[in-house]
C-alpha cells in the first residue's frame, strides 16, 4: 500500500515546558532560556515555552514571567511561542507576555480528568470556554490538546468515541487546532489511527497534531501511522525529556532528534539542522545530569 506523505512537517518542541516540568532538579531561568535559544538556532519554528500553572502544583514552571521577560529582547517573529494555561487566571497572567498561542487541554478519560484537574471532562471544557474566547479576542491562537486518547492509567483503553466527543467540545469553544496525545505511551499504530479518525469527524486533518510518548517504544511507529493519515504537525521533546506527573511510569515524549531523523530519511523536510538539534539536547541533558534519551543523538554523538 502506498501512502502520500506530506512534503513538510512542523515540529513543535515541547521540552521547555512538558520536558522540564517534572524534573526534580530545579532548572534556572537562564538554562531554560539557553535551551529555547538552542532549539530556535537549530530551526525549531514552534515551541512550548512555559506554563502558567500554579507554582504550588508545578514548581518548575514558577519562573514563567521571568523566562518570557528574558526571551523578549531576542524574540523571533517567525517562531510561535506557546504557553499552557489551566484556567482564566493563568491566561490573565500569561497575556501580558503576548504569547502567540495558548494551549488548553481536556482528557478523553473521565477518571484522568478527575485525578488530573479535579473536575469532569465537561466541567474542564466549560472552564476553558472563557479562556478561549478571551484569547481569540486578543488575536492569540488556541490549541486544544486531548490527553489519554488511546489509553488511561486508570481506565485502560479509551474508546475513540470519547476522542470524537472531546474534539467536538473543544472546537465548539474555539480551539483552532487539536492535539491528539498518547499521554502514557501505550498506543500502537492502529489505535492511534482510530483516535485520529474519530477526531476527524469534527476537525480537518490540517488542524490536527500528534503528541506521542515513548513509554513502550511505540512513539515513532505512532508518528508514522499519523503521517499516513496526513497529520503534518507533531509535538516532540529534545533528548526525549518529559513525562506526565499524573501518570505513574509514563516516560518521556518522543525525542525530537529521532522524529527529525526519520522524517529527513523519508524525504520530508522540517527546516531543522539535526546536528545543532543534537547539541541542544546534549547541553540540557548534561545540565540535568541524565543520559540523552534520543537514540539518534546517542548514535551521532558516538560518531563525533
Amino acid at each position: 500500500m502506498t501512502h502520500s506523505y506530506p512534503d513538510h512537517v512542523l515540529i513543535v518542541d515541547v521540552s521547555p515546558r512538558d520536558g522540564l516540568q517534572n524534573e526534580s532538579k530545579m532548572v534556572p531561568t537562564a538554562v531554560k532560556q539557553a535551551l529555547i535559544d538552542d532549539l530556535i538556532a537549530a530551526g525549531i519554528k514552534k515551541l512550548e515555552a512555559t506554563s502558567f500553572v500554579s507554582p504550588k502544583w508545578v514548581p518548575q514552571m514558577g519562573d514563567n514571567s521571568e523566562l518570557l521577560t528574558a526571551l523578549e529582547p531576542t524574540r523571533h517573529t517567525d517562531v510561535c511561542y506557546s504557553v499552557l494555561v489551566p484556567n482564566m487566571r493563568g491566561f490573565e497572567n500569561a497575556v501580558a507576555y503576548r504569547p502567540d498561542e495558548i494551549v488548553i487541554f481536556g482528557s478523553a478519560s473521565e477518571t484522568f480528568s478527575q485525578k488530573n484537574i479535579n473536575c469532569s471532562i465537561d466541567e474542564s471544557i466549560a472552564r476553558f470556554a472563557p479562556v478561549a474566547a478571551a484569547a481569540k479576542a486578543q488575536g492569540i491562537k488556541v490549541r486544544g490538546v486531548i490527553s489519554c486518547t488511546v489509553g488511561c492509567p486508570y481506565e485502560g483503553e479509551i474508546d475513540p468515541s470519547q476522542v470524537a466527543y472531546v474534539t467536538k467540545r473543544l472546537v465548539e469553544i474555539g480551539a483552532e487546532q487539536i492535539g491528539i496525545a498518547d499521554t502514557i505511551g501505550v498506543g500502537t499504530p492502529i489505535k492511534v489511527q482510530r483516535a485520529i479518525q474519530a477526531a476527524l469527524e469534527h476537525v480537518d486533518i490540517s488542524a490536527l497534531s500528534g503528541h506521542f510518548h515513548d513509554t513502550y517504544g511505540q512513539a515513532l511507529s505512532n508518528t508514522l501511522a499519523a503521517l499516513q493519515l496526513g497529520v503534518r504537525e507533531f509535538d516532540t521533546s529534545v533528548a526525549g525529556l518529559g513525562g506526565c506527573p499524573y501518570a505513574k511510569g509514563a516516560t518521556g515524549n518522543v525525542a525530537t532528534e529521532d522524529v527529525v531523523y526519520m522524517l529527513h530519511g523519508m524525504g520530508i523536510s522540517t527546516g531543522i539542522d539535526l546536528d545543532k538539534l543534537v547539541s541542544a539536547g546534549e547541553r540540557i541533558s548534561a545540565f540535568l545530569e541524565r543520559p540523552n534519551g534520543s537514540n539518534v543523538a546517542r548514535a551521532l554523538i558516538n560518531q563525533r
